[in-house]
Formats: C-alpha cells, sequence, structure tokens
C-alpha cells in the first residue's frame, strides 16, 4: 500500500478544499463523533486560519496608519516653511518618518507570514485530510462488516422463522384433526360439556398466573 508521501504526490495537483470550512466534512462524524487525532489536526488549521486572519487585519491597519503619516508628512512638510511653527513641523516630521520606517518594518514581516501561511495551511489541511480518510474508510469498513454480519443474521431468523411457520401451522391442523376425531367419536354433546370444562379450568389457570406474576412484582 502506498504510504502518505505518495498519497499527498498524488494529490499535489488536486485542489483539497479547507476542510474545517465544509459543513459536510463535520457531518461525516455525526454518528461517531470526531476522534483525538483528527480534533487535534482540526485545531492546528483553525489556529492557522485564524492566525491567517488576524494578520491580514493587522495590514489592513498598518496601511491605514502608514496613509495617516504619510499625510502628516506632506501637512508638516509645508510647515516647515512657516517660521513660527518651523521647528515643531520639523520634529513632527521627522517622528512621523520615524513611524513610518517602523510600519514598514512591520508590514514586511506580516507580508512574508503571509506568503508562508497558505503553505502552512494547505499542509495542516492535507493532514487532516489523511486522517480524515482513514476514518472514513474505517467506519466504511465496519458498516460494511456489520451489515454483513445483520443480514447473515436476518438469513438465519428467516429461516427459523419459516421453520416456526410450518411448526404453528402443523399444529394447528394437528388440533382440527384432533377435535374433528373427538367430534366423530364422542359427538357433538359431549364434547360441548368437555368445553366448557375445559374453558373454565383455562379461565382459571390464567388466573392463577395472573396472581403468580403480581406476588413476583
Amino acid at each position: 500500500m502506498k504510504d502518505d508521501k505518495e498519497f499527498l504526490e498524488a494529490l499535489e495537483s488536486r485542489k483539497v478544499p479547507i476542510l474545517v470550512l465544509d459543513q459536510k466534512w463535520h457531518r461525516l462524524f455525526a454518528l461517531s463523533g470526531k476522534t483525538s487525532e483528527i480534533k487535534q489536526l482540526e485545531e492546528k488549521v483553525n489556529q492557522l486560519l485564524e492566525q491567517q486572519g488576524k494578520l491580514n487585519n493587522d495590514l489592513k491597519e498598518l496601511k491605514k496608519t502608514k496613509n495617516r503619516l504619510m499625510k502628516s508628512i506632506v501637512v508638516n512638510m509645508e510647515g516647515t516653511h512657516e517660521e513660527n511653527e518651523g521647528d515643531i513641523s520639523s520634529r513632527k516630521l521627522d517622528e512621523d518618518k520615524r513611524l513610518i520606517d517602523e510600519v514598514n518594518v512591520k508590514m514586511e514581516e506580516i507580508e512574508d507570514e503571509l506568503i508562508e501561511l497558505p503553505r502552512n495551511i494547505n499542509s495542516a489541511n492535507q493532514e487532516l485530510m489523511l486522517e480524515s480518510m482513514r476514518y472514513c474508510y474505517e467506519r466504511l469498513r465496519q458498516n460494511s462488516k456489520e451489515a454483513d454480519e445483520i443480514t447473515d443474521w436476518i438469513d438465519k431468523v428467516r429461516v427459523e422463522l419459516k421453520k416456526n411457520i410450518i411448526k404453528k401451522q402443523n399444529r394447528e391442523i394437528n388440533n382440527r384433526q384432533i377435535y374433528s376425531y373427538m367430534h366423530d367419536i364422542f359427538g357433538v354433546d359431549i364434547l360441548n360439556i368437555f368445553d366448557l370444562r375445559q374453558e373454565d379450568e383455562d379461565r382459571l389457570q390464567g388466573k392463577k398466573a395472573v396472581e403468580n406474576a403480581d406476588e413476583r412484582n
């Protein structure tokens, strides 16, 4: 059987969706729940996605900050030509330039991370895919095995059911034959007397059975 590396190489040209964002992926585990391995890998992907989202937001905020600083620089450059406010504008201009340098450094760091993150997310997502596939195929094998066992049980029960149906029919036929012979031998009047007696005995036995059951309870 191919190992995980060969599987991943075969899947390189295939686009694998981000599993944690797919509701159908979550439904795969509706009956049995996720294994601890899958939960760990899911958390890893979620953390990377969360990190990516945070970095994108941070980058947007830094761009806004940079734009504000650039506008401030333009204003302060104009202010340096005025006699009274020249020194203040010059100091503010230097401070804005320093802040822009810091912002640029942070933006570069974030952009570098954002370049690397998709690869990390894809790698973690592939790990999650492999573990999910292991789980799914194991469930398929287990379900098939149980389905086969249930089929065998149904077949056995069906055979037993047929046997018992035939046995029941034979008993009913035998009862009719016995009663018919009794009717022919003893006649209707005698049978009626015995029928009444038998009914009384059946009722009495039924009553005793109920009383015994109540006592046991």
